[in-house]
């Protein structure tokens, strides 16, 4: 394919959704390199972490980048070095692109930590495209029972869900609460559900609240409002520092606070006696490994975990973006590509 052009969505300026930072453009369709696949993209899940590389809350890594980064899509290409894929075969690239594999993060099991590493849709072209490429090491395998608009939002809302509940050190049975009812939040309580935790959902918006009933969470109110009972964890994914003293307030003695954002407004001043006392802690979630993706799919897949999604034509990504940042819809968007 080479000289070949594709038509993708650029962040050509970083600024707020609504002033028009992500146009349309052509670009070359991306050589894979030798440890690379070439993937054709079918489906891309539309992320938080996309409205903040597109409105600069994160910094730029590399100018005019494609975002997206959890991309379903079918392998178009083969670099020199690669073996075990082949033409055709459907696989998933999630927001983990690379790792140097060397340092001591890497070796003791921690490569989400790795100072080397870089990012699908931040670091490199992610998947808002016809095209876009994976390191081998790095693409996934899929369920074969879900359908590319299922699967999509599951390659980084289920796997940082998964890893932030993880992260959370909720006991067995425990009392879980959740800040922030998106994308990720909907998948971590139904694997939370499944594995015998009781739920409790605090976030704005009264479609959130409806989905997080009808997926059986034990109840469902506002952000700011004490659950019904004291939480053994809680899990803040609403990027609003403001949230972590209430976070704080809701649990229970010993409990743990697990903040999954890659992004983050400030935290207030935490007053110890009624926020820290009585070892609370608060742990930040960076990432994923590509261990807690394969444990995640294969959770996912063993119950029946699913995706609320609302499709949008690849060509109206813009307007998805906006659409999240206002909050007009539960679940998760994804993108079905109709740019070529």
């Amino acid at each position: 394919m080479a000289g070949a052009t594709m038509r993708a969505w650029s962040v050509l300026e970083p600024g707020p959704v609504g002033a028009g930072p992500l146009r349309l453009v052509e670009k070359p369709v991306p050589a894979p390199g030798d440890d690379e696949l070439l993937v054709r993209v079918r489906t891309c899940g539309v992320c938080r972490t996309d409205l903040h590389v597109t409105e600069g809350d994160l910094p730029v890594h590399r100018p005019g980048v494609t975002p997206g980064h959890e991309v379903v899509g079918v392998v178009a290409g083969l670099g020199s070095a690669v073996t075990g894929f082949d033409v055709g075969e459907r696989v998933g690239v999630a927001w983990l692109r690379r790792t140097d594999g060397t340092c001591g993060y890497c070796l003791r099991g921690a490569e989400n930590l790795c100072p080397a590493s870089v990012y699908t849709g931040w670091d490199a072209d992610g998947g808002y495209a016809e095209y876009t490429t994976v390191p081998a090491a790095f693409a996934h395998r899929l369920p074969g029972a879900l359908d590319d608009i299922s699967l999509a939002p599951l390659l980084c809302a289920g796997i940082i869900g998964y890893r932030a509940l993880r992260r959370s050190a909720l006991p067995p049975g425990g009392r879980l609460g959740l800040y922030g009812f998106g994308g990720s939040a909907h998948l971590c309580a139904q694997v939370a559900l499944a594995e015998g935790a009781t739920v409790h959902v605090l976030t704005r918006g009264a479609d959130a609240r409806r989905l997080a009933l009808d997926l059986g969470a034990a109840s469902a109110g506002d952000a700011y409002a004490m659950p019904p009972e004291p939480l053994d964890s809680a899990i803040l994914f609403a990027p609003a520092g403001e949230l972590v003293p209430v976070a704080l307030r809701a649990l229970d003695r010993g409990g743990t606070l697990a903040v999954a954002g890659i992004h983050l407004s400030d935290i207030p001043v935490l007053r110890y006696e009624s926020e820290l006392f009585y070892e609370k802690q608060v742990r930040s979630v960076t990432s994923n490994t590509r261990e807690d993706a394969r444990e995640f799919l294969a959770l996912a897949a063993e119950h029946s975990v699913h995706a609320t999604t609302h499709a949008y034509p690849m060509s109206r990504a813009d307007e998805a973006l906006r659409d999240l940042d206002a909050g007009r819809f539960d679940g998760a968007a994804v993108l079905v590509n109709d740019l070529s």
